[in-house]
């Protein structure tokens, strides 16, 4: 792969016969696909002669990482770059935790390649302070081609044809719906149910402004209906369940589809199999045409000089145009440049960058509430709580609606 350093970054690679160049790396990638992936920015920076200390957190879509990193930088001792997502960025720099990227920023144009939606959460009071890796969109649906040819099903158009589709893989005695009972699971579900229901304006009045109205509305009963629907085509093992063993439901031919971010994508390639063939990926019935998203960032905490050197060059090799293409073909998300060639991704790949663009153009591009994209983690936390006590049977539609009210004044 082209080694893609320039500026501030070179003269952090020309120092290596002097200081010892390292990063030390926090992140939650510990699936097969998501390895694989970070692999490729751990040889990118071996090619240029930074070592990588690896420090992965698994489990609870990032929040145990978060859990660790805020004990490591309590101590004083906080790692070169962190992976994080949305709100979190902000809240460490308002801490005055994150390092500057400004010059480097600059020298590379990252203000005219990363689109604004992703800047409201690399940059904060005008600085850069992380480094885009990507942009993951979370309304997705995965199937699996020979079980869908198997039951004679077409790809959905509409929630009724989704639901029909459930039934018949249902009364085959398959799962319908491969899905982990864990609260960001329940949510990222969640998402897709609400933009499926009332589109861009209720997404944005609910998820987003948090309106009273929306939030209590008929609109959101619907949503915590459709939501119960699902539930009942879900397995009874599935509480606790990792994201990607229920992808390898599908993937196995054990479920027909899975709703999830398109991460899991990594887990249908790292098994061998090709998008548009072995499995398909389609937009949840309902929400085409807009892309709710959460994009993985390398935060960059504030270090002392030596490893602010191998820092930059971290960053410079994250946004070049070379590892975004490199890395995203494995990972399963679009670039977070908006000037890469598609030609090296696959149907799917292609097909998220397609869709990105179309969202961002026609106001259909929304930050996920369930991944930290839409509200601060006080208010996204206060949504978990009552999506997944509805999910699992402690409220009906209506009540949950109720709690979904009131669980978001308390939080605000």
């Amino acid at each position: 792969m082209k080694k893609f350093y320039t500026g501030a970054a070179v003269v952090a690679l020309s120092t290596s016969a002097v200081v010892a160049q390292e990063v030390e790396v926090l992140h939650w990638w510990t699936s097969g696909g998501e390895a694989a992936a970070l692999n490729v920015l751990r040889e990118d920076l071996a090619g240029g002669g930074i070592g990588w200390t690896d420090m992965p957190v698994a489990g609870g879509g990032g929040s145990d990482a978060m859990t660790v990193l805020r004990a490591r930088v309590t101590a004083g001792d906080p790692p070169t770059a962190v992976q994080m997502l949305g709100f979190s960025i902000q809240d460490w720099a308002a801490e005055g935790a994150l390092a500057n990227l400004n010059d480097l920023a600059a020298e590379q144009n990252w203000d005219e390649v990363v689109p604004e939606a992703l800047q409201a959460f690399s940059t904060y009071e005008g600085d850069w302070v992380a480094a885009p890796v990507n942009v993951h969109s979370t309304n997705w649906v995965w199937a699996n081609t020979a079980l869908m040819e198997e039951l004679g099903i077409e790809q959905p158009e509409t929630w009724e044809d989704f639901v029909a589709a459930m039934q018949t893989a249902q009364d085959a005695g398959y799962t319908a719906l491969a899905h982990g009972g864990q609260a960001w699971q329940d949510a990222t579900i969640f998402d897709s149910m609400v933009m499926g229901v009332g589109g861009p304006e209720f997404y944005q009045a609910s998820m987003v402004d948090l309106d009273p109205e929306a939030l209590g509305g008929e609109q959101m009963v619907e949503a915590f209906e459709r939501m119960a629907t699902l539930r009942g085509f879900v397995d009874d093992n599935f509480s606790g369940r990792d994201w990607n063993l229920a992808s390898a439901m599908v993937i196995n031919g054990e479920a027909l589809f899975q709703i999830m971010g398109d991460w899991a994508k990594g887990e249908f390639v790292n098994a061998g199999l090709t998008a548009g063939e072995e499995f398909q990926c389609f937009r949840v019935p309902g929400t085409e045409g807009t892309v709710t998203f959460n994009s993985d960032q390398f935060a960059m905490f504030g270090v002392d000089e030596d490893d602010a050197e191998s820092q930059l060059a971290m960053a410079s090799a994250v946004m070049s145009p070379e590892f975004q293409i490199a890395f995203n073909v494995v990972k399963g998300s679009a670039p977070a440049r908006t000037d890469i060639d598609p030609s090296s991704f696959d149907a799917c790949g292609q097909a998220a960058m397609a869709d990105l663009a179309e969202a961002g153009s026609n106001g259909g591009l929304f930050g996920s509430m369930a991944h930290g994209h839409a509200n601060p983690p006080s208010i996204q936390n206060a949504m978990y709580d009552v999506i997944t006590a509805h999910f699992n049977g402690e409220f009906d539609a209506e009540t949950a609606a109720e709690e979904m009210v009131t669980a978001v004044e308390l939080a605000q």
